[in-house]
């Protein structure tokens, strides 16, 4: 483990394989933004979602629950908070929560070709390199090859997530999903309505809705909802949480219609789900 601290800023940097991987606890990271590299022959749970990596791959999570599952060969994890680096003033998407992270299509992930693949091993050799000579410049080397990651991540993402013939979405458009996402994430907890987001945005709620689906995309109020939803199975499996207490902390001052929401959309009760998903039992997200 490697660790970069100055006051508020930090950054660390571990390698993990079949050999170490129980010494992974996600604890120490779950509150940082996280880049993690792994190579094929990974199995991996992103929140409640299952992967099986075929290629190389950069994941990108911040508040997300990961769990590694099967480890073949080396993975890479760089973690850091928002005070080392996030660019909010310069180019979106390569910020804190542009395109790879909260992004509106729910793909946290890249997959790497050969070349990509080498690129991005030497890019957390070098960061690996600054961390352990502790040069008085190791900050910035470090951020700008946090952020060559973050670009180059970035390129491949729109590639292979946008110029296909399932989403294309117009580069001056581009922005209201980005910024969609990045308000739902801030505000999901107390705005559960697509007129609160189109407010934000600028828009009327029509024209907001109207784009979504004209990109064959689930309507904004299911996007809300499906938040919504991840953020109380969270709860429901990672804390203690009574689910009247966590129908309050999502906003629903009446516990009955948060219950009959939850039932709804997945099939089964808050209480259903977490016994059962604490089984084992896995259920449709």
């Amino acid at each position: 483990m490697l660790i970069f601290e100055d006051q508020y800023k930090k950054l660390g940097f571990e390698i993990f394989s079949e050999e170490n991987l129980q010494t992974f606890t996600e604890a120490r990271y779950i509150s940082e933004i996280r880049i993690f590299y792994v190579p094929a022959g990974y199995e991996l749970t992103v929140d409640f979602k299952q992967y099986s990596i075929e290629k190389p791959a950069l994941f990108f999570l911040t508040n997300q629950h990961l769990q590694v599952e099967k480890a073949s060969g080396v993975s890479r994890l760089i973690y850091y908070n928002r005070d080392f680096y996030c660019i909010q003033i310069h180019d979106k998407e390569v910020a804190c929560d542009g395109l790879l992270f909260h992004n509106v299509f729910e793909i946290p992930f890249v997959e790497l070709d050969d070349a990509e693949d080498s690129v991005i091993k030497n890019l957390f050799q070098y960061i690996k390199e600054e961390l352990e000579g502790k040069d008085s410049s190791a900050e910035e080397m470090i951020r700008t090859y946090v952020k060559q990651i973050i670009i180059r991540a970035t390129r491949k993402w729109k590639k292979q997530n946008l110029d296909n013939d399932d989403i294309k979405i117009p580069g001056n458009e581009l922005d209201i999903f980005r910024d969609f996402s990045r308000l739902l994430e801030i505000h999901f907890r107390e705005k559960h309505h697509v007129a609160e987001y189109a407010e934000l945005l600028h828009v009327a709620p029509k024209t907001l809705t109207h784009k979504f689906k004209n990109l064959k995309l689930e309507s904004p109020n299911q996007f809300i909802i499906n938040r919504i939803l991840l953020e109380a199975k969270r709860l429901l499996f990672y804390t203690d949480k009574a689910v009247k207490e966590i129908a309050y902390d999502l906003g629903y001052e009446d516990p009955a219609y948060f219950n009959r929401l939850f039932t709804n959309k997945t099939g089964n009760t808050p209480a259903q789900f977490r016994k059962s998903y604490i089984l084992g039992k896995k259920y449709k997200i």
